[in-house]
């Protein structure tokens, strides 16, 4: 009997092979994949000379010119200059001043807190200082920011900064601003670093943000729209950034589509619905009254702009021209309406007190709103309510038939209260003191809830304990 002497190999020696072979594979794939994005990247962002008509504005035309001559030059400048002019109109249509100035001494030097739900986004500085702020970035640079949402080193900017809004804005735009931006004197000042909490620290994850909420591409025009209309959805859609505010936000703090301009809470204040809606829109307001309401943050009987929005007309819309004006109300005209479930629009609530006469000889115990008022607002608003100066540029406007005593909350209202108004415009010099460090939550609850029971809508009420979330605000 012959013995069989040959080796039987363990199993793992026969497998061994075949799984490197699958490595070896699986390693290619990965660097034909890599390869491949490479060169899809840099087809898309490589230095390649884009077309004339997408080169920045000075380039362009210096690409353009052939044997310059002294007229020319001259014409060159006189361009420069109008592009400057624009490009602060422009600067000024988009209320960039409000989010990149948190010291009046420092304008454009960024360091503004603003709170989210994910923790504190701080502004950046964004003058041409060369170290802490953006002289150093290429017209290139200042596109992809405004457009995609990418910094000048490739790092994923957050959504408080409008670039959902801003990359429907044309280049020559863009350009016109950052001209603008460059004549500003460069402030040397590196703002507090942002404060959020993980995961949504790692600046990567926007890009997953995006694919749900941000589609990148300029404003097209509808050509069956009119020049007006068009103009003004350019504005608001883009620029102006007006669903920021004033259009809800899903789980992922995105703007809500369904719901485009039917209002929103921003850091305690209500942006109120702005669709043609006759009871919870601006459905019922003339075309003069919201150009009014625009161009000088009052529209007598209807609402007076305090807190974010009052800022945006000292800052912002007041100095628009009326084409611009006129272009934004017709857009507004056209958008879906949307109900807010009011039952009556929220100008038309209130009458006038008596209250006065009740109190004289009266003794007071714990907090009456009623005497709260009396004490503290009657002066200007008349204990009536019914204001002093009626219609006039420095009026002190009625509490009744007053947008926001009438709102179906009461935030804007108390925080009114709590931090005051001041707006400035060439129309008038709009102030009202902040009664936030006089008076306690009970006693601002108190006045709040007296005076949209007596003028405003009954049913809008606050607690202390809700007052004290709203000072907290920031």
């Amino acid at each position: 009997m012959t013995k069989n002497t040959s080796r039987v190999l363990p199993d793992h020696a026969l497998v061994h092979p075949t799984r490197r072979r699958r490595c070896t594979i699986t390693a290619l794939a990965a660097a034909f994949s890599l390869v491949a994005l490479y060169a899809a990247w840099y087809e898309a962002h490589g230095s390649s000379t884009p077309p004339d008509d997408e080169l920045p504005i000075p380039q362009a035309r210096a690409d353009a010119a052939t044997q310059p001559a002294n007229g020319e030059a001259l014409s060159a400048t006189v361009a420069g200059s109008e592009l400057i002019k624009r490009g602060e109109y422009l600067t000024r249509a988009g209320d960039c001043a409000a989010c990149h100035t948190a010291d009046k001494t420092r304008p454009f030097a960024g360091g503004l807190p603003i709170d989210t739900p994910f923790g504190t986004i701080v502004t950046p500085n964004i003058t041409p200082d060369p170290t802490t702020g953006i002289g150093q970035w290429s017209d290139a640079d200042f596109l992809r920011a405004m457009h995609e949402g990418i910094g000048k080193s490739g790092e994923r900017l957050y959504p408080a900064f409008p670039y959902v809004e801003y990359t429907q804005v044309a280049d020559r735009d863009v350009l016109a601003i950052r001209a603008y931006l460059n004549t500003l004197t460069p402030i040397h000042y590196s703002p507090p670093r942002n404060s959020l909490t993980f995961p949504f620290n790692q600046r990567w994850l926007m890009a997953f943000w995006n694919l749900f909420n941000f589609t990148e591409g300029r404003f097209v025009p509808d050509p069956k729209q009119s020049a007006e209309w068009n103009r003004g959805a350019y504005l608001v859609q883009g620029l102006a950034h007006c669903e920021e505010c004033h259009t809800p936000r899903n789980f992922m703090q995105g703007l809500k589509s369904s719901s485009r301009f039917a209002g929103a809470v921003q850091a305690g204040w209500h942006a109120f619905n702005i669709t043609p809606d006759k009871v919870s829109g601006v459905g019922d307001w003339r075309d003069d009254e919201l150009i009014a309401y625009l161009s000088t943050g009052a529209a007598p009987g209807r609402a007076n702009a305090a807190g974010p929005m009052g800022e945006v007309v000292a800052n912002s819309t007041q100095y628009l021209t009326p084409v611009d004006h006129r272009s934004i109300v017709t857009y507004l005209r056209s958008v879906p309406p949307i109900s807010g479930g009011e039952s009556r629009p929220r100008d038309q609530w209130g009458h006038p007190a008596g209250d006065v006469t009740a109190l004289r000889g009266t003794t007071i115990t714990g907090v009456n709103g009623a005497q709260l008022f009396v004490a503290n607002c009657a002066t200007c608003h008349s204990w009536t309510g019914q204001g002093i100066g009626a219609s006039e540029p420095g009026a002190y406007p009625s509490l009744i038939h007053n947008s926001t005593v009438g709102a179906s909350t009461a935030n804007n209202l108390a925080m009114v209260i709590l931090h005051g108004v001041s707006r400035t415009t060439t129309h008038a010099d709009v102030l009202m003191p902040a009664f936030g460090n006089q008076l306690n939550d009970n006693q601002v609850a108190a006045i709040t809830n007296y005076v949209t029971r007596q003028f405003g809508n009954p049913q809008s009420t606050v607690t202390a304990d809700q007052i004290a979330k709203l000072r907290a605000q920031q």
